[in-house]
């Protein structure tokens, strides 16, 4: 079955197609489909569960599965049992008939910075758009890890529909999507916007090790939440400043500055 866009405005100029990697009832996801919905056509197609910190996946090995179902404002959307990235490669491979001009996932409730990247549902499935030659961005909100109570994604979806009419009237380069952090802070106490690069992540995993009640053991990876160093001109950096990061990530992970002294070994198949 192929679905058709859900039009949010009655005459859209763009199509966005938004998922997320918290599943399809995260309020993120809501604020952002409401903010799009101003740029034109709105499609949501997101995972039914959670797959936070899941990495890039395509599923292969069994069937994967989309119904019908709408958000918590009525807005139609579908879901799947698959994961985030699943999502856009299935829209983006003829699920959703109409072209797909611009991929947004989010809202992430933590902020995606460093080597996070690698591990987040969130910026795979925009790695995924551009492997499928569309544009895309991923966008989080820098909200402490323990938060509690419900977060306010108002200025973070206020930035996302800022930067999508951006990129829709720019477009964006063969193989790069956009990594989109915002501090959790008012919209009108943000204080600008900054290009950025991926900054270094410090992680403080612990492994934790525990036993069921039959004596077995079993495991968890815990520790304390990961920090970052806060160097000039990273994503780290304008989170601290206040500023919105925008980190162009490339799908290109070769190193290039060490070819060719790698090439200079010497290599050979001999033992």
């Amino acid at each position: 079955m192929r679905y058709n866009a859900f039009s949010q405005t009655g005459s859209p100029v763009s199509h966005l197609l938004l998922t997320n990697d918290d599943g399809i009832h995260a309020p993120g996801l809501l604020a952002l489909a409401q903010s799009l919905a101003a740029l034109g056509r709105v499609t949501v197609l997101a995972p039914e569960k959670n797959w936070s910190a899941s990495g890039h996946v395509k599923t292969m090995h069994r069937p994967l599965r989309v119904r019908p179902t709408a958000l918590a404002d009525g807005t139609a959307a579908l879901v799947t049992d698959g994961a985030p990235s699943d999502c856009v490669a299935l829209a983006l491979l003829g699920l959703v008939e109409e072209p797909i001009d611009l991929v947004v996932s989010g809202i992430n409730p933590n902020a995606n910075l460093g080597h996070d990247v690698t591990y987040s549902g969130t910026v795979t499935a925009a790695m995924e758009a551009a492997i499928a030659g569309v544009a895309a961005m991923a966008v989080s909100l820098d909200a402490p890890e323990y938060h509690s109570g419900p977060l306010d994604y108002e200025a973070a979806a206020r930035v996302a529909r800022c930067l999508s009419g951006v990129v829709l009237a720019r477009g964006l380069p063969a193989g790069v999507c956009l990594n989109v952090n915002v501090p959790h802070r008012a919209f009108e106490e943000l204080r600008g916007v900054a290009v950025t690069r991926q900054g270094l992540r410090v992680y403080r995993d612990a492994l934790v090790r525990r036993e069921d009640p039959r004596g077995r053991p079993y495991y968890w990876i815990g520790g304390e939440a990961p920090t970052g160093i806060a160097e000039e001109g990273t994503d780290f950096w304008a989170l601290q400043q206040g500023l919105v990061s925008v980190t162009p990530l490339q799908l290109d992970l070769t190193a290039h500055e060490h070819l060719a002294a790698l090439a200079g070994w010497r290599w050979s198949l001999q033992d």
